[in-house]
């Protein structure tokens, strides 16, 4: 399995829209002619990252701006916000046996390890920004 497409999707998005700032309109068709994407699924998106503050749209064809410097928008935050997991990013098996002992173990030892995994994962997340991309452009 893998995280949503909608992530990456929302990154390639935001880095758009802070990289053509002021020399193109980042309307929902010309942000999917560079994710190559429908632009419904562009909507969809920019829906998301306005909900959580992070753009705003202008009515019409007046494109999509960021609500905060590039510098403050963490990947994180991207993650976050077009929900690319709800809650754990793993998932267990609905019901290992209780009658075996692996079964009866398995929830906790391995949660416990996932956890770690899906902390470390969100910790590399907070510690890039969006404007560290950009620079990289």
């Amino acid at each position: 399995m893998k995280i949503a497409a909608r992530f990456p999707i929302a990154v390639h998005t935001l880095l758009c829209i802070d990289y053509f700032a002021g020399k193109e309109r980042t309307t929902s068709d010309f942000l999917a002619g560079s994710v190559n994407v429908n632009p419904v699924i562009i909507r969809q998106t920019l829906q998301k990252l306005k909900a959580a503050g992070l753009v705003e749209v202008d009515r019409g064809v007046g494109g999509a701006h960021l609500a905060k410097p590039a510098d403050e928008i963490t990947l994180l935050d991207v993650f976050n916000a077009v929900q690319a997991v709800d809650g754990s990013l793993f998932g267990f098996h609905d019901s290992p046996n209780p009658e075996c002992p692996v079964g009866r173990a398995i929830q906790p030892l391995l949660g416990e390890k996932l956890g770690e995994a899906q902390a470390a994962l969100e910790g590399q997340l907070a510690q890039t920004t969006l404007a560290d991309l950009v620079a990289r452009v």
